[in-house]
């Protein structure tokens, strides 16, 4: 059983990628979402040197440019952003599987067989039960539409089931029962990975108390246990979107508060603190109570990558605190590590 972030592509989330431990990486199958942003001048050129720079040699990125238009950007007959992406990733040594949906075009399905021919690292098929999804229900019709054009057989393809975001203990059974409800049918096909995700972290910290930790209930994690519970078959592998909300980010304005999602068993204990001090110096007072809380690990700063660099800020061993990119980092660094352990010692998230 794997664990599949899916992940905002972003600075922080690739940094917390480039220093997974091979433990970390041997448990997890990694799922990239590019997020529009029109303060870059070339978005998929930005999101490609990250990945070349800070994605560990061999790593497979599992890649989805659902988020962007579907425009040419190549010359020639073909040339939209998955093109794009599969050539210039190729050409950086970074192994990539692209991901499509039942519903794609033509014209996208043809640069996601192409990519997945240059790249022979498989296809992901990604299927939306999440509330308010307008999209129709992959039929056999479909399905058997989407192999043929992908040239695919179903175990060159993963399935990942994205039950989106889930709030409430009413999201939780009514989610898991679409989860059950497709999965009846999507499972009739023999594919190559099956994984179950939703997202249960907060679009944004706006609200949450200042000065404390405040828990945030891990409900994708109970909502994976729910449909394991009624699950036909093999245990699906599970899937989240770490310490970010499903939806995509709108566009970043000003300085967040210092802030830290620490990721503990059932809860994120979520630590925002106001702005006193110059530059970001509240962040040193954050990791202080945080390494002196209950929530702080036995294994402390071995517990990942992230977790070092909060015990160097408790301790005033670094001459800044960082800012936005680092702490999402950091907290990305904590949360892969924490699930890929729970998954392989326990076998739940």
């Amino acid at each position: 059983m794997a664990y599949v972030p899916i992940l905002k592509g972003k600075a922080g989330e690739f940094l917390a990628l480039e220093h997974t431990t091979p433990e970390v990486r041997s448990g997890i199958r990694p799922v990239m979402e590019i997020v529009p942003d029109l303060s870059l001048r070339d978005l998929l050129e930005t999101f490609c040197k990250h990945a070349m720079e800070r994605v560990p040699k061999g790593m497979v990125l599992t890649v989805d440019c659902g988020a962007l238009p579907v425009e040419r950007v190549l010359e020639g007959d073909s040339g939209g952003p998955m093109m794009r992406l599969g050539e210039s990733l190729g050409q950086r040594g970074v192994l990539m599987c692209p991901v499509v949906r039942a519903t794609d075009s033509d014209d996208v399905l043809s640069e996601v067989a192409y990519v997945a021919e240059q790249h022979r690292q498989g296809v992901c098929l990604r299927v939306s039960v999440a509330s308010g999804s307008d999209k129709p229900d992959p039929d056999e019709r479909l399905i058997r539409r989407l192999l043929c054009a992908l040239q695919a057989e179903p175990e060159e393809v993963d399935l990942l089931i994205d039950a989106g975001s889930v709030q409430s203990d009413a999201d939780t059974d009514v989610l898991a029962g679409r989860v059950i409800e497709r999965s009846h049918d999507l499972l009739r096909w023999p594919w190559r990975h099956q994984c179950v995700a939703s997202g249960a972290f907060p679009f944004n910290l706006t609200g949450f108390p200042r000065g404390q930790t405040t828990a945030v209930a891990r409900k994708d994690a109970q909502l994976w246990k729910r449909v394991v519970g009624r699950w036909d078959g093999e245990r699906p592998d599970f899937g989240d979107f770490g310490v970010t909300h499903p939806r995509m980010p709108v566009q970043s304005r000003g300085t967040p508060d210092p802030n830290m999602r620490y990721t503990t068993t059932d809860n994120w204990q979520v630590f925002v603190y106001p702005r006193i001090r110059s530059g970001n110096d509240d962040f040193f007072t954050l990791s202080h109570d945080l390494v002196s809380s209950p929530y702080w690990p036995p294994t402390g700063p071995h517990t990942s990558w992230g977790d070092a660099r909060i015990h160097e800020c408790a301790h005033r061993q670094r001459p800044k605190a960082g800012g936005g990119r680092e702490w999402r980092a950091w907290a990305t660094s904590h949360h892969l590590a924490v699930v890929t352990s729970n998954l392989s010692s326990h076998g739940h998230p």
